[in-house]
């Protein structure tokens, strides 16, 4: 079932079982905000971390030796929240964008004190917003994770609430679906993306937002890759889509096969290999990456410093 963004701040589920098969949609868009000028648009991917800040790792390592401030967090992620919008407006660190895909979008989890992420960060960019989140099975084991990259705050089995993607966007999103990625190893890792289409000159452009897991081998990865690409392939050979998300490329050889398999398929980016885009102290990663096809990179670039996640937005002002 597919769910447009003109259902106004309803909430509409596909089936009473699951989450799993959920799209939530709405609108703080102002008409009197929006440009006639749909020729170029600025697009951006962020995987915001539920908006709990940069320190993954100094995180970690308090909570594990018992340092916790629980009755904090709803205000520091909405404090996170308010700053990261206000960056996001002012042209400051990048040019406002016109669409944001956002990653690690908690939606009422503890760890985020609660809060909706996609939803309030609409409304403080004044956008329409379709998100999807992550169901997670509760009652099934977690499995071991690399113990590198077991920094992360983990949602519990008795958390109400669940980790999803998100599509905001100034102009209306038409059609937003939940694609189910396949995953692999534990069922508390499923992975997915959300798509959708938005008004583009004379046309549409078709946006796709992916989570590509990061306890994956390479070649699980690219079959989350797959699946995306296998559902753009549907759209006419002239379509302008684009590609985009947290792509969690952790070394130069899960960047390079990735980019072999995009480019492969007709998409082209204007990043090179290694453009720092996560930081977890001295460490710098390229895991956020935005793809195009049948578009044009006018200019392109990373937000700066923004300290609301570990990762940074990454944007590309596109046209035909």
């Amino acid at each position: 079932m597919l769910i447009s963004a003109s259902d106004n701040l309803k909430t509409r589920t596909t089936s009473k079982k699951s989450r799993s098969l959920e799209v939530e949609t709405g609108s703080f868009a102002s008409h009197e905000n929006l440009s006639s000028d749909y020729s170029k648009l600025v697009v951006a991917t962020f995987n915001i971390r539920y908006a709990v800040g940069s320190f993954l790792i100094t995180g970690s390592i308090l909570r594990r030796i018992g340092i916790k401030r629980p009755k904090r967090r709803g205000k520091l992620v909405e404090r996170h929240l308010q700053v990261a919008a206000r960056a996001l407006r002012s042209n400051r660190i990048m040019p406002a964008p016109d669409i944001i895909a956002l990653q690690e979008a908690d939606k009422g989890t503890r760890r985020a004190g609660e809060h909706n992420i996609a939803r309030e960060f609409a409304r403080l960019l004044s956008m329409n917003y379709a998100q999807t989140m992550m169901d997670f099975p509760r009652d099934a084991p977690v499995a071991a994770r690399k113990w590198w990259l077991d920094f992360e705050e983990r949602i519990r089995p008795d958390d109400p609430g669940s980790m999803g993607v998100a599509l905001l966007s100034r102009t209306p999103l038409i059609e937003a679906q939940r694609i189910d990625l396949p995953y692999f190893e534990c069922a508390w890792r499923p992975r997915i993306a959300i798509r959708a289409r938005v008004p583009f000159a004379d046309r549409e452009l078709h946006i796709f937002n992916s989570h590509i897991d990061t306890h994956a081998t390479i070649a699980n990865q690219l079959a989350q890759h797959m699946a995306v690409l296998d559902l753009a392939d549907n759209e006419s050979s002239d379509t302008p889509i684009i590609i985009t998300g947290d792509f969690n490329t952790l070394t130069n050889e899960s960047c390079t096969q990735m980019r072999c398999l995009l480019e492969a398929r007709g998409y082209t980016t204007p990043f090179p290999n290694n453009t720092a885009t996560w930081r977890a102290g001295f460490v710098r990663l390229h895991t956020d990456w935005i793809f195009m096809r049948n578009l044009r990179a006018l200019r392109w670039g990373v937000a700066r410093p923004l300290g609301v996640s570990d990762h940074w937005p990454v944007w590309v002002e596109v046209a035909n």
